[in-house]
């Protein structure tokens, strides 16, 4: 599946770039963040953050101001047009998804549904 021939797949905010660069250093290991969609979660859907030591076959590598972004096959479709955001704020910080194809969040933010 061509993702690039009808929209970007992801894009990453400078700032979540450098938070996960920074949280993969802080741990030793290359900036490889794998970003997977995952079944359940009160709307249907949810997203997993974790980091790898490389990419698997079939996986779409996203890379933006130093960091790899690793999407499995079945993930891209539902993130595709997605932005990677990161915040500082005290409530509702961290690293967040905004997501154009989804139709519905829940209250608590973890999960989503398209």
């Amino acid at each position: 599946m061509d993702l690039s021939a009808t929209t970007e797949l992801l894009g990453v905010t400078k700032r979540a770039a450098q938070k996960a660069i920074q949280l993969a250093s802080r741990d030793g290991k290359e900036a490889f963040l794998r970003l997977r969609v995952t079944a359940g979660g009160c709307s249907g859907f949810g997203y997993k953050l974790s980091f790898e030591s490389g990419s698997d076959p079939g996986d779409h590598v996203v890379e933006a101001h130093g960091l790899k972004v690793l999407i499995d096959s079945k993930s891209a479709p539902i993130v595709a047009g997605s932005t990677l955001e990161f915040s500082d704020a005290m409530l509702g910080g961290g690293f967040k998804v905004n997501n154009p194809q989804a139709v519905h969040e829940c209250a608590c933010g973890e999960s989503f549904s398209i």
